[in-house]
């Protein structure tokens, strides 16, 4: 057990793995919306200031700053919110079951947001730098 109890060294690295493949996956998702790319949705690109444009904006460029760790808090907080808004009006509706209902990403990066919210960015963060 005690060799377990060494990885603890890594953990700021492992939270920042984790930021960072957990921003990548979440910028595709606004870029997918607002741009077309990687591929267009199958519902079409949301017209602008539409509810889903705004919830595109936050996923690419609340993803970019989650990405580099700048204002990681605060920005995974309303992250979280999105997600958990998401998760209610859009995904619950259609069936109780996530797996059933899609939403199980939407669920998933809630709480992985929520995690950065209390856990802050890691290693590898502008958030780290100097004052």
């Amino acid at each position: 057990m005690q060799a377990l109890n060494s990885l603890n060294r890594y953990a700021p690295q492992a939270l920042a793995l984790l930021r960072i493949a957990t921003a990548l996956i979440f910028i595709a998702h606004g870029t997918q919306k607002l741009f077309g790319f990687p591929a267009p949705p199958a519902s079409g690109l949301p017209a602008a200031f539409t509810l889903f444009w705004f919830g595109a904006i936050l996923e690419a460029f609340g993803g970019l700053l989650i990405l580099i760790g700048l204002w990681t808090r605060p920005v995974a907080f309303i992250l979280s919110g999105e997600m958990a808004y998401a998760y209610w009006m859009f995904h619950a509706p259609r069936n109780v079951y996530p797996l059933l209902n899609n939403g199980d990403a939407a669920i998933l990066y809630c709480f992985v947001f929520f995690y950065f919210v209390f856990a802050g960015a890691g290693a590898w963060a502008l958030d780290n730098r100097s004052k």
